[in-house]
Protein backbone atom coordinates (compact mmCIF):
# COMPACT_ATOMS: atom_id res chain seq x y z
CA UNK A 1 0.00 0.00 0.00
CA UNK A 2 3.07 2.74 0.58
CA UNK A 3 4.02 2.18 -2.44
CA UNK A 4 0.67 2.96 -3.91
CA UNK A 5 0.46 6.04 -1.69
CA UNK A 6 3.61 6.99 -2.80
CA UNK A 7 2.65 7.54 -6.21
CA UNK A 8 -1.00 9.02 -5.80
CA UNK A 9 -1.80 12.51 -5.02
CA UNK A 10 -3.78 13.61 -1.42
CA UNK A 11 -7.77 13.61 -2.73
CA UNK A 12 -7.09 10.76 -5.32
CA UNK A 13 -9.82 8.76 -5.79
CA UNK A 14 -9.53 4.66 -5.12
CA UNK A 15 -11.98 2.10 -6.32
CA UNK A 16 -11.37 -0.83 -4.12
CA UNK A 17 -12.94 -4.27 -6.03
CA UNK A 18 -13.72 -6.86 -3.44
CA UNK A 19 -13.75 -4.09 -0.39
CA UNK A 20 -14.90 -6.19 2.11
CA UNK A 21 -15.92 -4.72 5.29
CA UNK A 22 -13.28 -1.75 4.75
CA UNK A 23 -10.47 -2.79 7.11
CA UNK A 24 -7.39 -2.58 6.84
CA UNK A 25 -7.44 -1.25 2.94
CA UNK A 26 -9.95 1.58 2.83
CA UNK A 27 -9.39 2.93 6.17
CA UNK A 28 -5.47 2.96 5.72
CA UNK A 29 -6.74 5.18 1.74
CA UNK A 30 -8.96 7.23 4.27
CA UNK A 31 -5.99 7.93 6.47
CA UNK A 32 -3.96 8.83 3.19
CA UNK A 33 -6.89 11.50 2.13
CA UNK A 34 -7.75 9.73 -0.06
CA UNK A 35 -11.52 8.88 -2.05
CA UNK A 36 -12.42 5.25 -1.81
CA UNK A 37 -15.05 3.73 -4.07
CA UNK A 38 -15.42 0.14 -2.34
CA UNK A 39 -17.15 -2.89 -4.31
CA UNK A 40 -18.30 -6.17 -3.04
CA UNK A 41 -20.51 -8.79 -3.70
CA UNK A 42 -21.73 -9.32 -0.42
CA UNK A 43 -24.66 -6.88 1.09
CA UNK A 44 -23.46 -8.09 4.68
CA UNK A 45 -19.52 -6.66 4.27
CA UNK A 46 -21.05 -3.79 2.48
CA UNK A 47 -23.30 -2.69 5.53
CA UNK A 48 -19.59 -3.47 7.47
CA UNK A 49 -18.09 -1.11 5.42
CA UNK A 50 -20.74 1.55 5.46
CA UNK A 51 -20.51 1.52 9.21
CA UNK A 52 -16.58 1.25 9.34
CA UNK A 53 -16.10 4.21 6.75
CA UNK A 54 -19.03 6.35 6.62
CA UNK A 55 -17.33 9.41 4.76
CA UNK A 56 -16.63 6.58 1.71
CA UNK A 57 -18.35 5.06 -0.63
CA UNK A 58 -19.60 1.62 -0.66
CA UNK A 59 -21.84 -0.63 -3.25
CA UNK A 60 -22.90 -3.95 -3.54
CA UNK A 61 -21.42 -5.37 -7.44
CA UNK A 62 -19.96 -8.25 -8.61
CA UNK A 63 -16.90 -7.65 -10.12
CA UNK A 64 -17.96 -9.64 -12.95
CA UNK A 65 -20.15 -7.16 -14.11
CA UNK A 66 -18.33 -4.25 -14.27
CA UNK A 67 -18.72 -2.32 -17.58
CA UNK A 68 -16.20 -0.46 -19.58
CA UNK A 69 -15.64 3.04 -18.49
CA UNK A 70 -18.14 2.80 -15.64
CA UNK A 71 -15.94 4.71 -12.92
CA UNK A 72 -13.43 7.29 -12.88
CA UNK A 73 -10.93 6.74 -10.57
CA UNK A 74 -6.88 7.36 -10.47
CA UNK A 75 -6.34 4.06 -9.05
CA UNK A 76 -7.88 0.60 -8.76
CA UNK A 77 -7.14 -2.05 -5.72
CA UNK A 78 -7.82 -5.53 -4.90
CA UNK A 79 -6.89 -7.77 -2.22
CA UNK A 80 -7.79 -11.65 -2.53
CA UNK A 81 -10.73 -10.85 -4.57
CA UNK A 82 -9.93 -11.16 -7.86
CA UNK A 83 -8.90 -15.00 -8.02
CA UNK A 84 -12.57 -15.85 -6.87
CA UNK A 85 -13.77 -15.66 -10.46
CA UNK A 86 -12.73 -17.89 -12.92
CA UNK A 87 -8.81 -16.77 -14.45
CA UNK A 88 -10.04 -17.71 -17.93
CA UNK A 89 -12.20 -14.22 -17.39
CA UNK A 90 -8.98 -12.21 -15.65
CA UNK A 91 -7.58 -10.73 -18.84
CA UNK A 92 -11.15 -9.13 -19.61
CA UNK A 93 -11.52 -8.11 -16.08
CA UNK A 94 -8.50 -6.19 -16.36
CA UNK A 95 -9.03 -4.68 -19.80
CA UNK A 96 -12.54 -3.40 -18.05
CA UNK A 97 -10.42 -2.07 -15.15
CA UNK A 98 -7.73 0.01 -17.44
CA UNK A 99 -10.72 1.60 -18.88
CA UNK A 100 -11.02 3.34 -15.24
CA UNK A 101 -7.89 4.85 -15.22
CA UNK A 102 -6.55 8.05 -16.51
CA UNK A 103 -2.64 7.47 -18.53
CA UNK A 104 -1.02 8.40 -15.01
CA UNK A 105 -3.50 5.58 -13.31
CA UNK A 106 -2.55 2.52 -11.66
CA UNK A 107 -3.61 -1.12 -10.19
CA UNK A 108 -2.22 -3.14 -7.15
CA UNK A 109 -3.46 -6.42 -6.90
CA UNK A 110 -2.82 -9.92 -4.94
CA UNK A 111 -3.08 -12.96 -7.35
CA UNK A 112 -2.43 -16.50 -7.45
CA UNK A 113 1.32 -17.75 -6.77
CA UNK A 114 0.93 -21.19 -8.35
CA UNK A 115 -1.66 -22.29 -10.75
CA UNK A 116 -4.92 -23.87 -9.12
CA UNK A 117 -8.61 -24.03 -9.34
CA UNK A 118 -10.89 -25.63 -6.66
CA UNK A 119 -13.42 -24.86 -3.79
CA UNK A 120 -13.06 -25.34 -0.37
CA UNK A 121 -16.24 -26.40 1.31
CA UNK A 122 -16.44 -24.71 4.65
CA UNK A 123 -14.11 -21.97 4.34
CA UNK A 124 -15.41 -19.30 6.97
CA UNK A 125 -18.44 -20.50 7.08
CA UNK A 126 -19.20 -21.00 2.95
CA UNK A 127 -17.97 -22.75 -0.14
CA UNK A 128 -15.47 -20.25 -1.53
CA UNK A 129 -13.68 -20.92 -5.11
CA UNK A 130 -10.17 -20.10 -6.20
CA UNK A 131 -9.02 -19.65 -9.59
CA UNK A 132 -5.65 -18.52 -10.68
CA UNK A 133 -2.84 -18.51 -12.82
CA UNK A 134 0.62 -18.87 -11.37
CA UNK A 135 2.83 -15.85 -10.87
CA UNK A 136 4.37 -15.31 -14.72
CA UNK A 137 1.01 -16.01 -16.12
CA UNK A 138 -0.84 -13.57 -14.20
CA UNK A 139 1.90 -10.61 -14.57
CA UNK A 140 1.85 -11.77 -18.52
CA UNK A 141 -1.83 -10.67 -18.17
CA UNK A 142 -1.41 -7.34 -16.47
CA UNK A 143 0.66 -6.58 -19.39
CA UNK A 144 -1.83 -7.58 -22.14
CA UNK A 145 -4.48 -5.16 -20.37
CA UNK A 146 -2.07 -2.46 -20.88
CA UNK A 147 0.20 -2.49 -17.69
CA UNK A 148 3.69 -1.73 -17.15
CA UNK A 149 4.41 -3.29 -13.81
CA UNK A 150 6.25 -1.58 -11.42
CA UNK A 151 7.23 -3.75 -8.44
CA UNK A 152 6.15 -7.65 -7.52
CA UNK A 153 6.99 -9.69 -5.02
CA UNK A 154 5.90 -12.97 -3.23
CA UNK A 155 4.07 -12.45 -0.31
CA UNK A 156 3.93 -15.44 2.05
CA UNK A 157 3.06 -13.65 5.30
CA UNK A 158 -0.32 -15.35 6.66
CA UNK A 159 1.15 -18.73 5.84
CA UNK A 160 0.19 -18.63 2.01
CA UNK A 161 1.75 -17.18 -1.09
CA UNK A 162 0.16 -14.41 -3.02
CA UNK A 163 1.26 -12.67 -6.04
CA UNK A 164 1.40 -9.03 -5.12
CA UNK A 165 1.47 -6.63 -8.09
CA UNK A 166 1.86 -2.42 -8.54
CA UNK A 167 1.47 -1.62 -12.08
CA UNK A 168 0.92 1.76 -14.12
CA UNK A 169 -1.54 2.04 -17.38
CA UNK A 170 0.84 2.17 -20.21
CA UNK A 171 0.78 5.75 -21.69
CA UNK A 172 -0.83 6.33 -24.67
CA UNK A 173 -2.59 3.10 -24.32
CA UNK A 174 -5.25 2.65 -26.77
CA UNK A 175 -8.05 -0.26 -26.52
Amino acid sequence: MDRLSEQLAPGSTVLDIGCGAGIPVDKYLEGHSYKVIGLDISEKQIELARKNLPNQSFKVKDMSELAEGEFQVDAVVSFYAIFHTPREQHLELFKRVISFLPQSGFILVTMGSGEWEGTEDDFHGAKMFWSHFGADKNKELIEQAGFNILFDEIDESGGEKHLVILAKKKEYWVQ
